[in-house]
Order: C-alpha cells, then structure tokens, then sequence
C-alpha cells in the first residue's frame, strides 16, 4: 500500500460511503458529497484510477479497486470510530463529524488499532 494524500483519502471515503447507498457512483455524486467543483473533482478522479484505486466503467460508475476499497475501509472505519468515541463523550454531533475528518487523517494505523483495542479492554 502507498502514501495517499488526505484529499484522496476523503475522495476515498466519500466513493466508499455512496457505495454503501447506491450501485452506481458517478463524478456528480462526488461533486455533491465533498461539496467541490466538477473540474477539482474530474482531475482527483483522473488521478486515482492512473493509481490504480478506482476503475470508471462503460457507463460512467466509479468503482473502487482492491487497494483503494482496503483504503477507504480502513479510513471510514477510523471515522467512525471517533465519531462514536466522541459522541460518547457528550461531543454534539456535527462537531464529532467534523472533528472525526481530521482525527482519521492525523493517526497512523498504528496508534489507531491500539487505541481501538485499548478502549475495547476498557468497555
């Protein structure tokens, strides 16, 4: 696995999270979720599938390939850990969200599964 940037890895998580809802992602869908420009969105794109983490098909719908699908796991699932962590300690919401973004971009793997099973001894 490579360094990947925090803008790719939100591109990542954002494809991720609209797989979760829909079959078929399209760069407009991309646009909406991160709330960016079609051309700022178009080049990230170009970008990941020439590094081998997305795929577009014949009708348009991004597909994440094996090591971005690994990627964007491992990022959603440290977002929502502190989401939750966060929320557990009384954080409101939509500051747990937005303090969530930063914090899975911020820990390395490492800390991140130490953590994790540090708090799951501790439940």
């Amino acid at each position: 696995m490579h360094q990947i940037l925090d803008s790719t890895e939100n591109y990542l998580e954002a494809i991720y999270m609209l797989s979760l809802e829909q079959d078929c992602i399209r760069a407009i869908d991309v646009v909406h979720q991160l709330e960016l420009s079609k051309p700022s969105v178009s080049i990230a794109l170009k970008k990941m599938a020439a590094e081998g983490l997305i795929v577009v098909d014949k009708k348009n719908c991004i597909h994440l390939l094996e090591e971005g699908l690994e990627m964007a796991k491992n990022i959603y699932e440290k977002h929502m850990f502190f989401v939750r962590l966060l929320e557990a300690s009384g954080v409101d919401a939509e500051r747990a969200e937005e303090d969530a973004c930063q914090l899975e971009h911020a820990i390395s793997d490492e800390s991140f599964n130490k953590l994790k099973a540090f708090i799951k001894l501790n439940d």
